[in-house]
């Protein structure tokens, strides 16, 4: 690339992404872009260039900021609430920086389109965890990113399907499309492991989005656990060729016997099968080791050496590894395959499933449900009973084992069941592909990834600073058989100090000390403020057509101090009273 070419295509990201960089206070000082194929990603998607890229600059500014003001490595070695909170610090910039992003970029979108967040990981605690440490901040269901005037059409008609009694999303997305408004579905995860990032691992921490040509088909916010098997494209298709249905459900000695025939010769031991490990999953996956234990396979082990070079980790991260699901030869030309067992949180099991659409791999689900204190085999069973039924006791107990379940056990399942039902997630199937998550069958996702540590699985580097004041910040878009990785160097335009104010969310500036009765307030902070409650404390918030009153006695003291509390109260109670017609939508009950 001579240099003429090289300032062109800095300008021409300069400017296709000047929302975002705008909106960071970032400029732009190269750009280097790789790609798996010969065109550039943004021309072989649904989205427009400048929205792909835009989400590319997102992504970039969202591990930026994360990674220099989230107190990356600040946990390492605390107490367990201030470890907790720490984790919720960084979930909180993340969450603010995307959600930014995404409000900018949008004012680009074409006026009769849309994008909604479906589905956001980071509402439930995680196995062995308290609930209040599932309280994360995080995008969830229902935010909307749009045009102003359409934001405000489809948010009324996102409160319906939310609070009306029998309105269905098959009838939302017939109001839409009836419309014609074209609604994007998101599924948001905006910082992938949030506990190695508290504790300032070298690898694994990024922010992930996915962007779907249409919504999901959910109807209200959900997240509970999945099972998940991911393996090579060629793996299925040798499944298929021998009549073997390949899916969750599959024995996986059916599993090993596909790939050998997909790849013949290959020895059991080089086929490396990654899932989550750990004394506390030895209930949840003791059975499945087991089976593959026998195989003669080899389970992957925390700290195992990817081709990369890095050592990978198995203690969280079930999304990253569906991008090493393949093979490879080693340096003897030993033929080695790589896949993915075991389970995830439903955003990041539907995040990774829906990369079947971008990599060459297969995946299937199965739903479990959110105790999830029961072997993989028998809950991908137990959320296909049906709670209504007479024997619905009898049956449970037969899936569980040792005699009679008692009954607030079997409500607990019941109402499970009956939630997913609720929220629309698709029951009555043994096992799920991505495609039962989208209303059209010829859909397309764009998947963006911002690196904000090294990553072992692919071997993209997290953000690094070349200079004073500049980082190099790598992000990867992949969609349908296309894939670029693209690597930002961006200088802050203000000082460090002043920078950290403009990746902070209002509510956290007020509470480091800022004072917010001498700030000057801008219209735009009735928005920002709106959208901040609504990431960091949504279990607080009661929604009533335009209003949302802010209910602190639901808030536990775990998840919020209450000094915290108090002081955001203050602030709220401040705007309210002095800019009454910017903030007729809040109501402060308590």
């Amino acid at each position: 690339m001579t240099e003429t070419d090289k300032r062109n295509l800095v300008a021409q990201w300069a400017f296709d992404t000047r929302p975002v960089l705008l909106r960071f206070h970032l400029w732009l000082e190269d750009v280097e872009v790789d790609r798996a194929q010969t065109q550039p990603v943004s021309a072989l998607t649904f989205a427009p260039r400048g929205i792909a890229r835009c989400l590319a600059m997102t992504a970039a500014a969202t591990a930026l900021g994360t990674r220099l003001f989230g107190q990356f490595g600040a946990g390492a070695g605390k107490d367990r609430a201030t470890y907790n909170q720490i984790k919720k610090a960084a979930d909180a910039v993340s969450a603010y920086v995307m959600s930014e992003g995404l409000w900018h970029l949008t004012r680009t979108l074409p006026e009769n389109h849309a994008l909604m967040v479906c589905l956001g990981e980071g509402l439930m605690p995680k196995v062995g965890e308290t609930p209040e440490m599932g309280a994360n901040p995080m995008l969830g269901f229902g935010r909307v990113y749009a045009r102003p005037e359409l934001a405000r059409t489809v948010d009324r008609r996102v409160r319906r399907l939310l609070n009306e009694p029998g309105h269905t999303f098959e009838q939302f997305h017939e109001w839409l499309q009836g419309r014609g408004i074209t609604l994007w579905g998101a599924a948001v995860d905006t910082l992938e492991n949030t506990s190695r990032f508290a504790e300032g691992k070298p690898t694994g921490p990024m922010a992930v989005f996915h962007l779907f040509s249409s919504p999901l088909r959910l109807s209200r916010p959900y997240e509970s656990y999945m099972g998940c098997l991911t393996v090579p494209g060629r793996v299925a298709e040798a499944a298929g060729n021998a009549s073997v249905l390949l899916d969750y459900r599959t024995p996986r000695k059916q599993v090993a016997e596909a790939i050998e025939a997909a790849y013949p010769g290959i020895r059991r031991e080089h086929i490396h099968v990654w899932t989550l490990r750990g004394k506390s999953r030895v209930g949840r996956l003791g059975r499945l080791w087991e089976e593959w234990e026998k195989l003669g396979v080899h389970l992957v082990e925390d700290g195992w050496t990817a081709p990369s070079g890095l050592p990978v980790f198995t203690d969280s991260g079930t999304y990253a590894p569906t991008f090493l699901v393949g093979s490879w030869r080693d340096e003897a030309q030993a033929t080695h395959v790589f896949l993915c067992d075991g389970y995830a949180a439903t955003a990041e099991a539907v995040q990774a499933a829906s990369l079947s659409d971008v990599l060459d791999v297969h995946a299937s689900m199965a739903m479990f449900s959110p105790t999830f204190d029961q072997p993989c085999d028998v809950e991908a069973r137990l959320m296909q009973l049906a709670p209504a039924a007479p024997d619905f006791a009898r049956r449970l107990a037969a899936l569980i084992g040792g005699g009679e379940v008692e009954a607030g056990r079997v409500r607990t399942y019941a109402e499970a069941i009956d939630d997913a039902a609720a929220s629309n997630m698709p029951l009555g199937k043994p096992t799920l592909q991505a495609d039962d998550f989208l209303p059209e069958k010829n859909w397309h996702v764009l998947a963006c990834m911002g690196y904000m540590c090294d990553d072992p699985y692919t071997g993209a580097p997290g953000v690094t600073q070349v200079a004073d004041g500049v980082y190099r910040v790598t992000t990867r878009l992949a969609t349908r058989k296309a894939s670029s990785l693209i690597t930002f160097t961006l200088r802050l335009m203000e000082p460090f100090e002043t920078t950290r104010q403009v990746f902070s969310p209002l509510l956290v500036r007020f509470l480091s000390g800022v004072d917010h009765t001498t700030r000057p307030v801008k219209i735009s902070d009735s928005g920002r403020i709106r959208n901040e409650l609504q990431t960091m404390i949504p279990k607080a918030l009661e929604h009533d057509g335009e209003r949302i009153r802010v209910h602190f006695e639901r808030i536990n003291e775990l998840v919020l101090p209450r000094d915290k509390q108090a002081a955001i109260r203050d602030v709220l109670r401040w705007y309210k009273t002095h800019h009454p017609v910017w903030f007729h939508w809040l109501e402060v009950v308590s």
